[in-house]
This record gives C-alpha cells, sequence and structure tokens, in this order.
C-alpha cells in the first residue's frame, strides 16, 4: 500500500457517473479514497467539498499517491488513462468498454500481466441481483432473447449503442455460452445522433444455441430484459428490477409446498408447468462489484469481469458495428 495502511483508491472522472462511484467507495471500510481528478476543476471541486476528499490538479500527482483507480471517463481516454495508471502500478477498475480499439485493448492486458496489475471492467450487470441468482440455476440455453431500451440521453453518445448498451447483453451472453460464435448479422440505424442509435443482432453459436439481442437509446420507457429459453425450462430477466421468473415443464405433479404456482395441461399424458419467483436479496450493483474489484486485489485474484471477457465482449461488438457499417 503506498500509504502503508488501507488500499487507496482514486476516482478519475467525477462526472454522473464518477459521482455514483465516490458515493459507494465512501461506504466501503476496507479502503480510503486517495483523492479524485476531473479536467472540469469547478466539478471535482464541488465533488471535493461533498465527500470531503482531495482533489487533484493533475493526474500524475493523484495516481502517485494511489493503489488503484476507477476509470470512470468517455471510452475515447479510457486507454491512455488506464496506461498511466499501469505505469505508476495502480490497480485499474475502467467503465465498460474497456477501450475504443482491440488493440488498445491488448496492449493494456500485456501492460497489465507486465506489471502484476488487476483489470476489471465495468459491466455491471453481472453484478445484478437477478443476474447473480441466475449463475446458482443449471443453465443451457437453446435462444436467448435480450431488449435494453432507454430514452435519450446526450450522455454516452460518443459511442454506438452497441458499445453504449448492447455490450452489457453481449457480455452476459459470452459468459453463459461456451461456445465459439459461427454467424453474425445485424442491423441499426442513426436516428438523432451520429452513430448509431438503435441496433439489433443476430449471433448463432456452434452448440446451437441463437442469440438475439435489440438495444436502443431512442425509446420512451427503459428496458432492460433477458428471456433464456431451454428445454422444458423459460427464465426470464428484468435487470432493471432486479427480478427473476422461471416456468419450469414437470411430467409429474411438482409438491406444491415447494411451488409458488403450478399449471395443469391436459387432462391424459398430463403435464405441469411450475412457476417459480425466488426472493432475491436487493443489493447495489455497482458497489457489488466495487467491493469485487477490492477483493481482488487483496486476494490476488481474477476478477469475475476482468479484462479479457471484457476485450472479447468488445470484439463482437466492434464486428456487429463493422457489419451494420457495410
Amino acid at each position: 500500500m503506498k500509504n502503508g495502511t488501507s488500499l487507496q483508491i482514486g476516482v478519475i472522472g467525477v462526472g454522473h457517473l464518477g459521482n455514483f462511484h465516490l458515493r459507494q467507495l465512501s461506504k466501503i471500510s476496507e479502503i480510503s479514497i486517495s483523492g479524485i481528478y476531473d479536467i472540469n476543476a469547478s466539478r471535482a471541486e464541488e465533488m471535493s467539498h461533498n465527500y470531503n476528499i482531495p482533489s487533484f490538479s493533475n493526474l500524475e500527482s493523484l495516481l502517485n499517491v494511489s493503489d488503484a483507480v476507477s476509470v470512470v471517463t468517455p471510452t475515447s481516454l479510457h486507454y491512455k488513462i488506464a496506461m498511466e495508471a499501469l505505469d505508476t502500478n495502480c490497480h485499474v477498475f475502467i467503465e465498460k468498454p474497456i477501450t475504443d480499439s482491440l488493440s488498445h485493448a491488448g496492449t493494456l492486458l500485456k501492460k497489465a500481466s507486465k506489471v502484476k496489475k488487476i483489470i476489471q471492467v465495468g459491466h455491471i450487470e453481472r453484478f445484478n441481483p437477478a443476474f447473480m441468482e441466475l449463475k446458482k440455476m443449471d443453465i443451457a440455453p437453446h435462444f436467448i432473447e435480450t431488449h435494453r431500451l432507454a430514452p435519450f440521453n446526450p450522455r454516452g453518445n460518443d459511442v454506438p449503442v452497441i458499445l453504449d448498451l448492447m455490450i452489457h447483453d453481449l457480455d452476459i451472453i459470452l459468459s453463459l455460452i461456451d461456445a465459439e460464435i459461427l454467424d453474425i448479422r445485424a442491423n441499426g440505424v442513426k436516428v438523432v445522433s451520429q452513430t448509431v442509435d438503435i441496433a439489433n443482432a443476430r449471433l448463432e453459436f456452434e452448440n446451437g444455441c441463437v442469440a438475439n439481442l435489440t438495444a436502443s437509446r431512442i425509446s420512451q420507457k427503459e428496458l432492460r430484459k433477458m428471456r433464456l429459453f431451454q428445454e422444458d425450462n423459460y427464465i426470464t430477466i428484468d435487470f432493471q428490477k432486479g427480478i427473476l421468473e422461471e416456468y419450469k415443464v414437470c411430467q409429474e405433479e411438482p409438491n406444491i409446498v415447494t411451488a409458488k404456482e403450478v399449471i395443469k395441461i391436459g387432462t391424459e399424458n398430463k403435464k405441469y408447468i411450475l412457476y417459480n419467483r425466488p426472493v432475491i436479496p436487493k443489493h447495489d450493483a455497482l458497489e457489488e462489484e466495487l467491493r469485487h474489484f477490492i477483493h481482488s486485489i487483496y486476494h490476488a485474484s481474477r476478477p469475475e469481469t476482468d479484462g479479457d471477457s471484457a476485450t472479447e465482449a468488445l470484439r463482437i461488438a466492434l464486428e456487429i458495428q463493422s457489419i451494420i457499417d457495410q
């Protein structure tokens, strides 16, 4: 530790999302916030006052007193800032996507390996309570459908909706399907910004699974849902509400004591649909992933959303974008 006591974490970029990072980090007793840096000096001063933490006038000064940093800046700055942090012997948490190019991502991974530092990327839905419940289940989907829709917001429009929103679902799907992608089909449209605002992609895996993804940042209402279909089983996740629902087909009548609801189908060769909505303890997904980052540093363990998995999600996202651009 650079100060000899607790882990010192700095926050780089204290805009809308950076403020959330500060709020959650301030709850974690195992660390200290070493300070903040933002090119907007008045915003940095405001956050410094709000959280009673130092604000640094240059990035180098913050890195020199930090063991780790959260990089919460526009995507175009991720590579430069993360490289400086690694050069200063800091572990790095980077908001998604890891970078805006595969070459930059690859260079970061090599550098992190060389200096023996952790890179964790902010694919926050992996820490959503509903998805964490899904990971406890036996999952072998044949078809996956995702919808990630949001009203228009000027933030994040420096990248296409594929890198802004769809990449969340790409990361989740790649974590669930242990198979190579055979085919990708995609289309998208620029509506209000200079990059694609609504997109659809269809991924076909070599194990037969098909995933259909839709992402939009010009919708009237917010929606973050995933549906998984497998033999005798259907699961739906509402990431926004933290809800998981399962419908399972049974040949024999299940024990009503353990079932939320049972629906009988037919009179001969009867089947039963078991409906279950588990009680899922609520937690803040950002706090959970930042605690995971800190745990990974203290225990020298590989993060759930490490640089390799984030780079693979970026690779597929960029391929989808390339298909749309053709």
